[in-house]
């Protein structure tokens, strides 16, 4: 099973950088990879079972069911049931924690998958690199950190 964690620490207080990210259908509006999102059904985008149907600024679509929201602890767990990766059981969490000196935020992005063993190392560094870190780079400088 192969793994991958990233995180950072982006300069604004946890609620504010949780109000931004909590929206399961709001990943175009902080994600620059993602084009556009729906959830399907007309559910609420915070029920826990929604599913999201979104597009990559490639073209790519994928599907993603969220499984855990807290808004007292400040994660959301999903898993993507389509994608166009060759992987299988993808399960992750969106993690912020509040650090107190400063009013900073600690985030933190983990997933779990299964895939071919000649396809773990590039699929992790691309999830790693081009999923988790872009998003935190995009959310540091929308809050005036680099």
């Amino acid at each position: 099973m192969a793994r991958v964690y990233v995180s950072s620490v982006i300069n604004a207080p946890a609620e504010k950088v949780w109000e931004r990210v909590r929206d399961f259908n709001g990943l175009p509006k902080w994600h620059p990879l993602i084009r556009d999102s729906r959830i399907e059904d007309a559910l609420p985008s915070d029920k826990v079972g929604c599913v999201r149907h979104f597009h990559l600024q490639n073209g790519d679509f994928i599907r993603e069911q969220l499984l855990g929201l807290s808004d007292y602890d400040m994660f959301c767990t999903y898993s993507i049931l389509e994608s166009p990766m060759p992987l299988t059981g993808y399960l992750a969490t969106l993690r912020l924690t509040p650090v107190t000196e400063g009013e900073r935020a600690f985030i933190e992005w983990s997933a779990e998958f299964s895939c071919s063993p000649e396809d773990e190392d590039g699929l992790a560094n691309r999830i790693a690199e081009d999923v988790f870190q872009t998003g935190f780079d995009a959310l540091k400088r929308h809050f005036g950190g680099r």
